[in-house]
């Protein structure tokens, strides 16, 4: 499956994934602590989105957005 997720790095209420009905771009927010450095704020939302999804780190991938906020990200697995 494939989903697109708006990123907040740096944020105190993460690590947190949230449906966001009222936006347009994304159909989930993810809030990661880590800064976006160095590719950090990336790792965590691999992270975040495997365990709430519930699947292995390795089962996901970003598509699309390395360098943006909004992301295309997949999800491999059961």
């Amino acid at each position: 499956m494939e989903v697109t997720v708006r990123v907040k790095p740096g944020s105190r209420k993460g690590p947190l994934v949230e449906a966001t009905p009222d936006d347009p771009a994304a159909s989930l927010t993810v809030f990661v602590r880590e800064r976006a450095v160095d590719g950090a704020a990336n790792a965590g939302v691999v992270a975040v989105l495997a365990a709430h999804f519930g699947v292995a780190k390795r089962d996901v991938q970003i598509v699309r957005g390395e360098s943006s906020r909004v992301k295309r990200v997949r999800i491999e697995g059961p």
